[in-house]
């Protein structure tokens, strides 16, 4: 969980932008809309059929998105954490319609994604990713302002003004069009790179973007020149983000609200501040215990989590975390928990806050004692 520390954020944080007006998602009184609503959202990968089909042999599956229901808000920073293997990229793909679910459905400002009211087309227009991987995210036989003004021309934007919206998103983007357009991928820098991917992703004037790990491959100090740029971007373009990282102090700092996945599945959601100060699932603690301190008195001693994540192909039964929490009990291997939403927003799915579980609590899940485990600095 390596990646800009707290005094490496200062620099910018005073450049955090407003969110749009009557709409902020850190308001939990005021009007909080969704943009893009995902309903159980489902989706396998089929691996060789083991046995010959006439003799019942099984075939097995990757589940690497299994049931995933959440809501992005609009004008909002949505990060999404959780180890490599948890089903963030993959979520990602499927919100972009990259790959098709088995089933869920994706319904965008009210509408169904791929219905006659919102085909996949319009939809796409409205919504873009930037990938982790600047160099091959882009086509290396194209020039920059080509690779630009591509998708501008596919939706039906003249040559010639598709050319000047990818100048004009060169220098939002703080790269000279005169100096750059004509360059191609391998001429550039790998943070350049990514600035090109980012005004790509905005050629169609996108509601929503989509940022996997797109910070992630760079040096420390373009990093936080990419996450100044992405925040002036959003309050320019009145943009909201789906943020996927493992930098637990960068989804902090640009995060209005926190997604932890696990395996396939939610295990908690909900705004930074809760999910940073008050933790509610012991694997989001785990977690946080994890994130790199510069306090000699905030060390760890030893791993905050043992042992590898279980196979994806056969996960366990009852509450998938059961094989690494210390908090656990035999029911957690024999119930699957339900997720709950508080009063608050701020949603979880353990056992533990099921008045009808069968869980017995102890102490040391009291709320207070989590916060001190987990507060750095």
């Amino acid at each position: 969980m390596s990646g800009l520390l707290s005094s490496d954020l200062e620099a910018i944080a005073a450049r955090t932008p407003a969110s749009p007006a009557g709409d902020d998602p850190r308001d939990v009184g005021g009007p909080r809309q969704p943009l893009l609503g995902v309903r159980n959202l489902l989706k396998h990968f089929p691996l060789k059929q083991q046995g010959l089909p006439f003799m019942g042999g099984a075939r097995n599956a990757v589940r690497a998105v299994d049931g995933v229901s959440f809501d992005i808000l609009k004008g909002e920073t949505l990060g999404v954490v959780g180890e490599s293997g948890c089903g963030k990229s993959t979520t990602a793909r499927v919100l972009m319609q990259l790959i098709e679910q088995d089933s869920g459905e994706l319904v965008f400002d009210g509408q169904t994604v791929g219905s006659r009211a919102l085909p996949l087309r319009q939809f796409r227009r409205q919504t873009q990713m930037v990938f982790q991987d600047s160099y091959s995210s882009l086509n290396p036989r194209m020039t920059i302002e080509d690779s630009i003004a591509f998708a501008p021309t596919v939706h039906g934007l003249g040559g010639r003004a598709a050319i000047t919206r990818a100048r004009d998103l060169l220098a939002r983007v703080g790269l000279q069009p005169e100096r750059f357009a004509g360059r191609y991928p391998h001429e550039l820098s790998g943070g350049q790179r990514q600035r090109v991917n980012i005004a790509r992703a905005l050629a169609l004037e996108p509601r929503l973007v989509i940022l996997d790990e797109a910070v992630s491959a760079l040096d420390k100090s373009v990093e936080a020149q990419v996450l100044n740029l992405l925040l002036d971007l959003k309050q320019e373009f009145g943009l909201t983000y789906l943020f996927i990282s493992h930098d637990l102090n960068v989804v902090r700092f640009i995060s209005d609200r926190v997604l932890v996945m696990y395996l396939g599945q939610v295990v908690e959601i909900g705004s930074a501040d809760q999910v940073f100060d008050r933790p509610k699932h012991p694997y989001t603690r785990a977690l946080l215990k994890s994130m790199p301190s510069m306090d000699p008195l905030q060390r760890t001693m030893e791993a905050p989590l043992s042992g590898d994540p279980p196979n994806p192909i056969n996960p366990p039964s009852g509450c998938r975390f059961h094989t690494r929490c210390q908090h656990a009990q035999t029911i957690c291997s024999q119930r699957a928990p339900t997720f709950r939403d508080g009063a608050d927003a701020h949603g979880v799915s353990c056992l533990r806050y099921e008045a009808d579980s069968g869980y017995q609590v102890d102490a040391s899940f009291e709320q207070g004692k989590i916060a001190a485990e987990v507060q750095h600095g």
